[in-house]
């Protein structure tokens, strides 16, 4: 019988990024624009958690739907590699996009998801699934949200990336879950007002705003103020593709290992920064022994 066992399962959120890399984002529509380069990496926010509790030393597990095509393969081989272990659904076609990557390592992306009504986590799979997992990452694919009635009880996490606060798309994710990150990129002075409401009106006891080199912000239902929190610093960032799904990795292992909540974000930002200094998707998640090195 197959061991089910891991810390920390994440629930979809796996594809193919294509990275093409520019010197800058053109201000208005050319013809063609020099890009150095251009390359396919296995990434999206599922497996870039998965990926970076994997390289930390946590068990990991991914269940997701892949297609039978080139870019599922590529998926498949750099979980192994990385140490996630996979729970593949059939697909028709494995999730893509395009990221253009400038040289400040800002990123712009065009995402190609693939969602139909068929694609569900049987009740049988995700329950034996859960029966192995200390705490559950949902992404926010949209099959992903039906698997929230069976996980009464259980440690969930998810990312809202880049919510704007009003979208109905994410409030399933942002009102169902214990742990909530987001960005602030989107939100910029409405951020507070977006955290303390995903704190009313869900089960979040935790919500954290990462804002890039700016830090960010986080608030608990124990000490209801939003409060900041430093951000790390090292070598200069040359892409930022992962880097809140670095966060994330970073946070989970420190809380899964009931490290403080102050030392958790230390953590998260720590991994998030390594991130952004090498180029590709989840290229080179951080190890524990770099992460202790660096705090």
């Amino acid at each position: 019988m197959e061991d089910l066992s891991c810390d920390v399962l994440v629930v979809g959120g796996a594809g193919v990024d294509t990275i093409v890399r520019v010197e800058r984002f053109p201000a208005e529509a050319v013809d063609s624009v020099m890009a150095p380069g251009i390359a396919d990496h296995a990434g999206h926010t599922g497996a870039g958690v998965a990926l970076g509790c994997a390289a930390l030393g946590l068990g990991a597990r991914l269940v997701e739907f892949l297609g039978d095509d080139p870019q599922g393969d590529l998926v498949r081989r750099r979980l192994a590699r990385g140490g996630v272990v996979l729970s593949a659904l059939p697909a028709s076609r494995t999730r893509r996009a395009v990221n253009f990557v400038d040289s400040a390592g800002r990123r712009m992306s065009f995402y190609d998801g693939e969602d139909t009504p068929e694609m569900r986590v049987s009740k049988e799979v995700m329950g034996g699934l859960l029966r192995g997992a200390r705490h559950v990452h949902v992404s926010i694919m949209d099959f992903a949200r039906h698997v929230y009635p069976l996980l009464e009880g259980v440690s969930t996490s998810t990312d809202l990336h880049a919510w704007d606060g009003e979208a109905a798309y994410q409030e399933d994710f942002a009102y169902s879950s214990d742990l909530v990150f987001l960005s602030a990129a989107s939100l910029g002075r409405r951020t507070p007002d977006v955290m303390r409401r995903v704190l009313d009106r869900g089960r979040a006891h935790t919500v954290i705003a990462t804002d890039g080199a700016a830090g960010g912000m986080y608030l608990t239902r124990e000490a209801p103020e939003v409060r900041p929190y430093a951000p790390a610093t090292g070598a200069p960032a040359v892409d930022s593709n992962g880097a809140g799904d670095a966060f994330v990795s970073g946070f989970l292992y420190a809380r899964l290992n009931a490290l403080p909540l102050e030392t958790a974000l230390r953590y998260g930002a720590v991994a998030g920064h390594h991130a952004c200094t090498s180029q590709g998707t989840h290229a080179d998640p951080i190890t524990l022994a770099t992460l202790r090195d660096r705090l």
